[in-house]
């Protein structure tokens, strides 16, 4: 094929499945399959830096204004974060940053939180305006669904007048019985905590988001440079002072071994959290650095994000089931011999529908694949001539 014509490819079929998961919280393929493609976007606009427009999914976070939100723009751009997806990905990128600084430096590694990218605006110490990222430049007026989230102040302790950046998710336990009153009322359940968190902000009605019992940590300030700190690190104290809500299993590493001891610890227990988390975060410490490395138009240049691999496991479709909701709709369910997967015991799956029952040509006694993937999104797809269910 015409590698411009594959480029133009790419293209569509990125901006399809950014649409999918970022406008309409409803996505349709693999985490792998998605970072495959903008892999190979990547490497075509490297050789080709003259066909790269502003339209070029390399160029933008993700995501559209939603109908029936304000729009608010933000005044420092909420940058996204390039990936990394093995350890030479993250030696490159120490390298890149010891190039520039020099070898005196240090890092801060976070938990990546699986869930919607937000804003807080506090006034003398006040909340005032909470956005969501949208597109990096533009996002959605959110202030009222957040204000139900009972983690975020009202009030700081001390009168700032700054803008934090944070992750709004939906705990594990409130995602089970959000679904569960779900399946009761004959409703479609969310397939992943992510999906339920980004859905419920996304309310016009507040009291279905403050019924969803979300949460939210913070992780930066538009500007920490207002605070008087001079290490990242110190700034996050300096907002769990403010009374915001920061995760404490943060971790400054001094070496690329303590980073990698980190992303260990936490592939082995992410599954004790009750919020998922899809990759581990490493920024470098030193603000006056982080200013010195830059950004790229969407992507900062002092930080990375290691994403965890998907996780699957081979077993046996031994029935279906079908549950009939309150209102009668019916819901059938793969009932599997039972498997680990991400330290849980994994012996059902839905099926949502009889159509994709028919369409996927799922039978008792197949052998059938059951994924957990980055976001942790439901699968049912044809694979190597297996069939597919996300856990």
């Amino acid at each position: 094929m015409d590698e411009k014509k594959r480029y133009e490819d790419i293209i569509r079929i990125l901006d399809e499945y950014s649409y999918e998961y970022y406008v309409m919280d409803n996505p349709t393929v693999e985490d792998a399959e998605y970072d495959k493609l903008m892999q190979e976007l990547l490497q075509i606009e490297e050789k080709h830096p003259d066909w790269v427009t502003n339209d070029s999914p390399s160029m933008r976070v993700g995501g559209e204004v939603l109908e029936g939100f304000e729009k608010v723009e933000h005044k420092i751009p909420m940058l996204s974060l390039a990936n990394a997806f093995n350890e030479q990905d993250l030696l490159d990128f120490d390298r890149r940053i010891r190039e520039k600084v020099g070898e005196d430096r240090e890092y801060m590694c976070e938990l990546k939180i699986d869930g919607l990218a937000v804003s807080l605006a506090y006034e003398n110490g006040r909340y005032n305006r909470g956005a969501t990222r949208g597109d990096g430049s533009v996002g959605e007026d959110i202030t009222a669904n957040l204000r139900t989230i009972r983690s975020i102040p009202m009030k700081l302790k001390q009168p700032f007048s700054i803008e934090v950046r944070g992750e709004a998710y939906m705990p594990k336990r409130s995602f089970v019985k959000l679904n569960e009153k779900r399946e009761e009322d004959g409703l479609p359940q969310f397939a992943n905590p992510r999906n339920a968190a980004a859905g419920s902000l996304r309310q016009l009605d507040t009291k279905i988001a403050a019924s969803r019992n979300l949460d939210i940590f913070l992780y930066a300030v538009a500007d920490f440079g207002e605070m008087g700190v001079s290490r990242h690190s110190d700034g996050l104290d300096k907002l769990t002072e403010l009374g915001l809500r920061t995760n404490k299993e943060r971790r400054v590493c001094k070496t690329m071994d303590e980073v990698f001891q980190y992303i260990e610890e936490w592939t082995q227990k992410r599954e004790t959290l009750d919020y998922d988390i899809d990759g581990i975060v490493i920024k470098l410490n030193d603000l006056a650095q982080q200013e010195e490395m830059g950004a790229r138009i969407k992507t900062p240049r002092w930080s990375i994000a290691y994403k965890f691999p998907a996780e699957e496991v081979e077993t046996k479709l031994e029935g279906i089931e079908l549950n009939v909701g309150r209102t009668g709709v019916v819901t059938p369910t793969a009932v599997l011999d039972p498997v680990q997967l991400a330290g849980t015991t994994v012996s059902r799956a839905s099926l949502h529908n009889e159509d994709l029952i028919h369409e996927r040509d799922i039978r008792v006694g197949d052998t059938v694949v059951v994924e957990k993937s980055r976001r942790h999104h439901s699968r049912n797809h044809s694979k190597h001539s297996r069939k597919t269910y996300g856990e």
